[in-house]
């Protein structure tokens, strides 16, 4: 009787996403085989087939995808032409490049996203500081509230500031983003030497965001929209449904997130996020093509993962149910701080909440520094926000009792 043999998914990347992807591979049977940065990256510590490696050199990748049935991808920032190389190799890459680059590259994103029709804030590419003055004027012109002489509702420093400024490459929690009140304040993000793209600073309610899954023969599956409360650029907390979200409008922001996958050739898991306009409308923020952590309610709070589906969607196996498993899912971010033995938490905030799911990446603690997440789940929300906040409060050692 011959054996089974069963995939290899190379993972480029060692943090926690590719950690956590792993884990659900487990149960599969899937193999991974792993491209880190060192021996010390959160995935590395637990995956056994490890290549400590730079993922900018094509030599190194080109080895690395050898005897891998597939490659994806713990971040974004792998070069487009080395995946394009691979791909001229035979390397299955899901996502692939034409898909990626939008994800990798703010401006194309942009640029896609108004040729098939989504709405975003309004943008545009600026060259230096002043270019920047003057597209915050142009938003400034266009807005039905601008007060006239060149100045914007609750700014105080005129010229139609403040506008947000991003590094069309490179950005993540916030890294690569700043909000400029002035043509002075302007001037740091040009030092980095990539071209900028300045974007109105949207009068939004909240943040949401849509996370579907596409597999290479067009099946996908959309989550339930969730709102994302972020605090210092970094995402805090996740709830799961999005709380008081007219249907209607969920409705729409999933068909968005599923026809942006359809258009750009995403395969693999996707996370739409969005802004919700003080005036009802939905507005596209940004693109990530891997597990995000606007999905990591899903392992506890979901039939089926987001990272379980990312494994079936590279591997082009039927995609798993994303129904919610309970009416609420609370996700909270764990963040280092001054007192680096969390283990030590780990009595009270277990015996304290029985239910409560805790999932740590392995890491130095370090203040600020994403180290984990707790979910929780209920019928009640208030209930179960507070359970999310305090567990991960008390991890922390912002909360003592």
């Amino acid at each position: 009787m011959g054996s089974v043999t069963f995939p290899v998914v190379g993972m480029v990347g060692g943090g926690q996403l590719a950690r956590m992807t792993h884990e659900a591979g487990i149960p599969l049977g899937i193999k991974f085989k792993l491209l880190s940065d060192t021996p010390q990256d959160s995935a590395a510590q637990v995956v056994s087939a490890v290549v400590v490696g730079d993922y900018r050199d094509l030599d190194t990748l080109r080895a690395f995808a050898r005897g891998c049935d597939v490659i994806t991808f713990d971040h974004e920032h792998v070069p487009t032409a080395h995946l394009r190389a691979l791909e001229a190799d035979g390397v299955p890459v899901r996502p692939g490049p034409d898909a990626l680059v939008h994800a990798q590259d703010k401006g194309v994103m942009r640029a896609k996203l108004d040729a098939i029709g989504v709405p975003c804030p309004r943008h545009r590419i600026v060259s230096d500081p002043e270019d920047a003055a003057r597209f915050a004027a142009e938003v400034a012109g266009d807005g039905a509230q601008n007060l006239g002489e060149g100045r914007w509702p609750g700014d105080g420093s005129g010229g139609g500031f403040p506008v947000v400024l991003k590094t069309v490459r490179g950005g993540y929690d916030g890294k690569g983003v700043w909000v400029v009140r002035s043509s002075k304040e302007a001037e740091e993000p040009f030092r980095a030497g990539v071209p900028v793209l300045a974007e109105e600073k949207v009068d939004f309610a909240r943040e949401l965001a849509a996370n579907i899954v596409r597999s290479p023969h067009g099946q996908a599956v959309a989550y339930p929209v969730v709102e994302s409360i972020q605090v210092d650029g970094v995402c805090d907390t996740v709830i799961a449904p999005a709380p008081g979200l007219d249907p209607e409008l969920a409705g729409h922001a999933q068909e968005l997130a599923l026809r942006i996958g359809q258009e750009l050739g995403v395969v693999g898991h996707l996370a739409v996020e969005l802004f919700e306009t003080a005036d009802g409308r939905i507005l596209v923020n940004e693109l990530a093509m891997r597990p995000h952590n606007s999905g990591h309610w899903t392992q506890d709070g979901a039939i089926t993962s987001q990272f379980a589906n990312h494994v079936r969607a590279v591997l082009d196996l039927p995609l798993g149910d994303p129904r919610p498993r309970a009416r609420w899912t609370v996700m909270a971010n764990v963040l280092g701080g001054d007192y680096p033995d969390m283990y030590s938490a780990y009595l009270h905030c277990m015996a304290r909440d029985p239910q409560l799911k805790i999932h740590m990446y392995g890491k130095d603690v370090k203040p600020g520094r994403k180290v984990g997440h707790v979910n929780t789940y209920g019928d009640d929300l208030a209930e179960v926000r507070e359970r999310a906040a305090h567990a991960a409060g008390y991890l922390r050692g912002t909360i003592t009792e």
